[in-house]
């Protein structure tokens, strides 16, 4: 499963990414770390113990043995050559336990003394140049894009960084990072952290919010990390097991739902969580300076304001959503929705309003500026018939919102001046759409994500209904054919063709498919309006 998705923009990469290597203060705090998770394991065995002697003495159970009932019949027990018990290393001696002797048996094993070289391990003829291969494979040159992607398969977690080059539509997993619970929320952050706080320059790191109730930083210029450069939030278990779900002002208590890096003071990330607490994070010293606690459920989404740097929206399970100034949390302005709130989302082309999505499937578009609760709708759009769990705005392409939903689409709205309509509803085939964002860089580049762990890149200025609703004159008089969808490359570097449909296929490889064939099969309801009015 794919639940998150962000893009890191061009030249914001190391163009030749570090290994990892961990220094003495690192180690001594992964060792305090490990000891303090056996200590908690040992606790929490110490006290399933308690409670199965209490189970194995309860007299009604006494007569069926529960504390023996999957013994063997017999111990194993070591045999010697000959078929008996061995106490001796069959020819008379103890058996041996340290020595290159308790090998004695293997046939074809060599051993190396002090003074002799190894072959497999002293660098052998022909081996730097496989050095300078993998160096140049592990390159991210100044004109790729990153997508970080969220993944889980098999309950296992981690963020998987990706290259995607535009020029030859190609996309593989460059390094990932293993993460210690499923993710719910992953935000690029240019600000340096950890061991290159203050440096000059811009950083590239991922913050990730998951069930765990602390937020990692990786550093995504390096490699083979298996500790992040920051945890913001408590890392005492028996703490967080006491506090679970309540509200605490220094941490969080329960999964973090959602972040937002401030991009106009760029120390500062708010995070969102289902302890029902919002909260502000100084990124240089690693503490949480504000809590806020005006929901009354799980807080879903918060966003800051593209350009009022103290304003943020956070939206909430309570069906409400929330805009206020960081700097004064008691002043806060409220809007009330149909369902859950699943996203948040500022108009950067008109700051004074914001979007909404809900569990409905509803989007509704809201003028800040009317802050009476009820007030302001300026349209609810009826975008999907499941929920609501994608929603981006074209950073560039005024009026071009993209939505996807638990029903397996991806809708393009035209909604310039407030008059909304769908342009086409596609199927991407990740199965339900739980990430979906445009590309910082390039133009009309989205990303999507779904529940069957498939991620995807669409090209969508390739698209004959896009073009002829966004593009200009020239745009529209010259058609081209629809570009398939970029998919991670398998290991041998080719992708499948499942997702294509065929008369692309035949098209790419040299074929005569009318390109009608290729078009998309859901445009059909391209002019269809799908809002009400102002409630």
């Amino acid at each position: 499963m794919i639940s998150a998705l962000a893009w890191v923009r061009k030249g914001a990469a190391a163009e030749k990414p570090r290994r990892y290597e961990v220094s003495e203060e690192e180690y001594a705090q992964l060792k305090r770390t490990a000891a303090a998770e056996i200590e908690d394991a040992k606790e929490e065995i110490r006290e399933r113990a308690k409670e199965d002697d209490a189970i194995l003495n309860d007299p009604a159970l006494k007569e069926f043995d529960l504390e023996h009932y999957d013994d063997d019949e017999y111990e194993d027990v070591v045999e010697g050559p000959d078929g008996d018990e061995a106490s001796d290393d069959g020819n008379g001696g103890p058996l041996a336990r340290d020595g290159p002797h308790i090998f004695s048996n293997i046939k074809g094993l060599s051993f190396h003394g002090v003074d002799e070289e190894d072959p497999y391990l002293t660098r052998q003829e022909g081996e730097e140049e496989e050095d300078e291969e993998e160096a140049a494979e592990e390159q991210v040159l100044p004109t790729d894009n990153l997508l970080l992607v969220a993944k889980t398969e098999d309950d296992i977690s981690n963020i998987e960084v990706c290259v995607f080059e535009g020029d030859s539509d190609n996309m593989f997993v460059h390094h990932d990072f293993m993460l210690p619970a499923f993710p719910l929320a992953v935000e690029w952050l240019d600000f340096r952290v950890g061991r290159r706080a203050g440096q000059e320059g811009g950083g590239n790191y991922v913050a990730v919010g998951t069930f765990e109730p602390r937020i990692e930083i990786w550093d995504l210029d390096t490699l083979d990390a298996t500790y992040p450069d920051v945890v913001l939030g408590s890392t005492d278990k028996k703490a967080l097991r006491k506090a679970r779900g309540k509200r605490r002002k220094e941490f969080h208590t329960d999964a973090v739902m959602g972040l937002s890096w401030n991009r106009n003071v760029r120390n500062l990330l708010a995070s969102s969580s289902a302890d029902k607490t919002a909260k502000l994070w100084d990124l240089a010293a690693a503490t949480c300076v504000q809590s806020y606690d005006h929901h009354t459920d799980k807080v879903q989404a918060v966003q800051w304001h593209p350009t009022e740097a103290s304003v943020m929206l956070t939206g909430g399970f309570d069906r409400r959503v929330a805009a206020l100034d960081s700097r004064a949390p008691a002043a806060v302005s409220w809007w009330s929705v149909d369902a859950d709130v699943e996203s948040v989302m500022w108009d950067i082309h008109s700051p004074s309003h914001f979007y909404v999505a809900t569990e409905s499937g509803s989007v509704r578009y809201v003028d800040i500026r009317n802050a009476t609760d009820g007030a302001g709708v300026v349209y609810t759009l009826a975008a999907h018939d499941e929920a609501v769990s994608a929603m981006d705005l074209h950073p560039a392409v005024r009026g071009m919102l993209v939505t996807g939903s638990a029903d397996e689409t991806v809708k393009v709205w035209d909604v310039r001046d407030g008059k909304p309509s769908l342009v086409l509803s596609r199927n991407p085939d990740v199965g339900s759409v739980f990430a979906a964002r445009f590309c910082p860089d390039e133009p009309m580049l989205l990303a999507v994500g779904g529940s069957n762990g498939e991620s995807r890149v669409w090209d969508m200025s390739t698209n004959a209904s896009i073009r002829s609703i966004f593009g200009d004159d020239s745009v529209k008089a010259n058609p081209v054919r629809e570009k398939p969808m970029v998919r991670v490359s398998n290991s041998d570097g080719e992708d499948d063709d499942d997702d294509v449909p065929e008369a692309v296929i035949a098209e790419l490889r040299g074929g005569t498919a009318d390109p009608a064939e290729a078009s998309d099969d859901d445009d059909e309801g391209d002019d269809v309006a799908m809002a009400s009015d102002s409630e």
